[in-house]
């Protein structure tokens, strides 16, 4: 649930991406060798008709109601019976689960591990790194739990975690700096909560629309261009309180921000990021968090905000482990646009006044206590399975390319998420997947919003022969009152069509 509704805002760039991804993923065909020659046909169209968009489902859901509720673990953590090793990385957007688990399962039966890592496991050698022994760690695990041996799996502090030291931004890590702590209890005896108290006069918080095109992949998978660039251009875009690190100052766990917020309309958003700024001026995300306004009192329901008055909110920040060093500056950069992780909604173009004298920052100080005894093994892994990746003179697609049309005001960031590109497999199946993401603003219009995805798969057996292939486009746009979402499907099997349909559907916006 945290992953698509962050603070009780629909996270565009995940939502519409994943959803885009899956309409792609069922569209695919079963394999003529594992199910036949004459039935994958039939079994492929008979899959196809039943074929619904998942985005017309999670939209239709835009606050925390039942259908998020159910398969989250928070509502009920006694349910959890099963012994849990739980592992995270800080680049990673389901870390809080971790911090979570330790916090609200029994110490006896559960164990977490945070690293530095994204969202893959942590001996794959993918940045930022380092890698460790994982395989190692869960053979110890189950030796505990499935063969009753004395493995040591409990012997480890309840929380190990990895505070990463200040590194430059907009660097590809194959290992970030850094060192490991241990942790007893969550929330920790060594972690201080130390408020740092805003300054000056009230400021009106007014980003352009674009505001959140550096904030990097929502879900980095280890590519060069997944983390956050500098920070600097998103920082002048929003406003930023600042506060001296005389001395050098670790951070273990969530952030909290209290604002004192006057809006003029009644639906909008606040972005928090924490940045560490060095003494040449580069500013490195460490972490952010999201409010829709509307959620201000839960994320179960949608208030709209009384225009012209004043309200004091609060809303924690997403786990992290950092070291910021004495010479460097603390940065809480504010803003009320962050496209395209948040859809903006209709008025937040008005943004809000923030007053400092009612709004704070609240850091999670913890001890600087690094634990010698937290060693992992090397990493291991399975041989590979022997996939050929035939080698192409095409030049590569950007990752991520951010494109301004000057004239027309309108901001363009282009994606390749480098899901696949062509491989082919031991058993003789080449199997192919391109797809490109593109979100569209103009930069003083919340409605201008665009959302669109494109997506290509071919399987191909030439030894049968066997050649199928699926094409989707999917896209979401908006007005004042409705999602409008569009979705097509093309599946061929060799040149001829055998499926064909698209979706159009207007969604109320009853809360994002």
């Amino acid at each position: 649930n945290d992953v698509h509704y962050t603070g009780g805002s629909v996270l565009a760039v995940d939502m519409h991406a994943w959803a885009a991804t899956m309409l792609a993923f069922v569209a695919r065909p079963p394999d003529p060798v594992h199910v036949g020659e004459v039935m994958w046909r039939d079994m492929w169209t008979e899959r196809l008709e039943a074929v619904d968009p998942f985005i017309h489902t999670w939209l239709a859901h835009q606050t925390r109601d039942a259908y998020w509720r159910h398969g989250s673990a928070c509502e009920d953590y006694g349910a959890i019976r099963a012994a849990v090793l739980a592992v995270g990385g800080w680049h990673d957007p389901y870390r809080d689960t971790v911090l979570r688990l330790v916090e609200n399962l029994p110490p006896d039966r559960v164990r977490g591990l945070i690293g530095p890592w994204s969202h893959q496991y942590p001996d794959r050698g993918l940045p930022p790194g380092p890698a460790i022994g994982f395989l190692q760690e869960t053979l110890r695990w189950w030796d505990h739990w499935l063969k009753d041996e004395d493995s040591g799996a409990l012997a480890v502090p309840l929380l190990r975690s990895y505070v990463m030291d200040a590194h430059p931004p907009a660097t590809v890590y194959a290992e970030l700096p850094g060192r490991w702590v241990g942790d007893p209890a969550w929330p920790s005896p060594s972690v201080t909560p130390v408020p740092y108290a805003f300054q000056g006069a009230p400021r009106l918080v007014r980003s352009p629309q674009h505001t959140g095109v550096d904030a990097g992949r929502f879900f980095p998978f280890g590519n060069d261009a997944d983390l956050p660039p500098d920070q600097r251009e998103e920082d002048a875009r929003s406003v930023c309180f600042e506060f001296e690190v005389p001395q050098e100052t670790w951070v273990l766990g969530r952030p909290r921000v209290r604002l004192r917020l006057t809006s003029a309309s009644a639906r909008g958003q606040v972005i928090a990021r924490l940045c560490d700024v060095a003494p040449d001026g580069a500013s490195t995300l460490v972490t952010r968090g999201v409010l829709n306004l509307s959620a201000r009192t839960g994320r179960d329901q949608a208030v709209p905000w009384e225009p012209g008055t004043t309200e004091d909110v609060e809303f924690e920040l997403n786990g992290i482990g950092y070291a910021f060093p004495p010479g460097h500056r603390i940065r809480l950069s504010v803003s009320s646009a962050y496209w395209p992780w948040v859809w903006p909604q209709p008025g937040s173009e008005a943004g809000f006044t923030l007053d400092p004298a009612g709004s704070s920052l609240e850091l999670p100080v913890r001890a600087q206590e690094s634990d010698p005894s937290i060693t992992f093994g090397e990493a291991e892994e399975a041989e590979p399975l022997g996939v050929v990746v035939p080698v192409t003179l095409d030049e590569p697609r950007p990752e991520r390319l951010v494109l301004r049309d000057v004239a027309a005001g309108t901001w363009r960031l282009d994606v390749d998420p480098r899901y696949g590109g062509t491989r082919v497999y031991p058993d003789g199946l080449e199997f192919t997947e391109e797809a490109r993401e593109t979100y569209t603003i103009d930069e003083t219009d919340p409605l201008s919003a665009r959302a669109r995805s494109t997506w290509s798969v071919r399987l191909h057996r030439p030894d049968l022969p066997w050649d199928a292939r699926v094409e989707t486009t999917s896209a979401i746009t908006c007005d004042a009152r409705d999602f409008i979402t569009s979705n097509e499907v093309v599946c061929r099997d060799g040149d001829e069509v055998v499926f064909h349909r698209t979706w159009e559907k207007r969604i109320p916006r009853t809360a994002g």
